[in-house]
């Protein structure tokens, strides 16, 4: 309606700038409105009510930040806890749509079920192209997480506080902690919630949100990624050279909840390394630059995929650096 009602106040399409989350919210619009109008009639509105759009900082598959700030907190400079930006945080429903995924995996389209006649439980297969399992870290610099838990001999390995209660816990050993990495893939279809889910009270709401939101959406599973949207003029506009973080090292911090993890380690990308908070060098497969100290390199310039015949790059350099944050405004 606001396009529409522009359209008729101006007398020409408009013009659509979108930050950060934002991109996220503009791109769901675009599939919303495939269900709104007739499909011949979707691109001749595009092109009668949008001129360009401007994708400004866009963590278009993911953003890094979003692991900490899910497990551990992250303030962005606001006087409260880590804590208490953790159980902030969280409480947003859009806190997952800002999860990293792989760029190797494609969700089913969720619209054809409106068309098909197929039940919910078909769509939600995550395709994963051959690239995912031959390659590292879902084609990112580094695994996203990696984290110890604790360990129980003679149980499955994740068990629940019921299965415990069922066995002689007399008998149970405890052993060592034992350390899992999870890439952007085992993030983003709820492997990573699912392994943690007896050790972390707000995994399981995570993982529901996580299925019911995002991967049983009726219009999109927006953690999968995205192809050039068809609007004749796009500028995708992004940060780099800032020291960004990859990768994350977190262990039981000895507190309750929601203090009950504590990163031990951080990964860096930089001027085309890994490194880690101590400063030693790090393996993995990092970009040719590093992002803008908020989302990796990896994620703001998948738009790069969208190149086609008529395109201009320009680098433009800066002495001032601002650092956006996680928190839509």
């Amino acid at each position: 309606l606001t396009f529409e009602t522009a359209l008729k106040l101006r007398g020409g399409p408009s013009l659509v700038l979108a930050h950060s989350l934002g991109n996220n919210v503009f791109r769901y619009f675009l599939e919303w409105l495939k269900l709104e109008i007739p499909p011949k009639q979707y691109i001749k509105w595009l092109d009668e009510h949008i001129h360009a759009y401007f994708a400004v900082g866009s963590p278009f598959l993911g953003a890094t930040q979003s692991v900490k700030a899910t497990l551990s907190g992250e303030t962005s400079g606001l006087p409260v806890s880590e804590g208490t930006a953790r159980l902030m945080f969280n409480s947003f429903g859009s806190s997952l749509w800002m999860m990293p995924f792989s760029k190797y995996c494609r969700a089913d389209n969720k619209y054809w079920k409106h068309f098909s006649g197929g039940t919910r439980k078909d769509h939600h297969i995550h395709q994963c192209d051959e690239q995912e399992f031959r390659s590292n870290y879902s084609g990112w610099p580094t695994n996203l997480i990696n984290i110890e838990i604790p360990s129980i001999r003679g149980l499955e390995a994740y068990p629940s506080v019921s299965e415990v209660a069922h066995n002689n816990f007399s008998s149970i050993e405890c052993g060592l902690p034992t350390q899992l990495s999870f890439s952007a893939r085992e993030i983003s279809d709820g492997t990573f919630f699912k392994a943690i889910e007896d050790y972390d009270p707000e995994s399981k709401r995570l993982l529901h949100l996580l299925e019911k939101s995002y991967h049983g959406d009726p219009v999109l599973n927006p953690l999968t990624p995205w192809d050039r949207p068809p609007i004749k003029n796009i500028f995708c506009i992004y940060g780099i050279d800032s020291k960004t973080e990859v990768g994350y090292y977190f262990a039981p911090s000895g507190k309750p909840y929601p203090d009950n993890w504590i990163i031990t380690d951080v990964i860096y990308e930089i001027e085309g390394s890994l490194f880690s908070r101590s400063g030693n060098l790090v393996e993995g497969n990092p970009g040719p630059t590093s992002g803008d100290e908020t989302v990796p390199y990896h994620s703001l310039s998948w738009c790069k995929n969208w190149l086609g015949p008529k395109v201009n790059i320009t680098r433009a350099p800066q002495n001032i650096k601002k650092k956006q944050t996680l928190f839509p405004t």
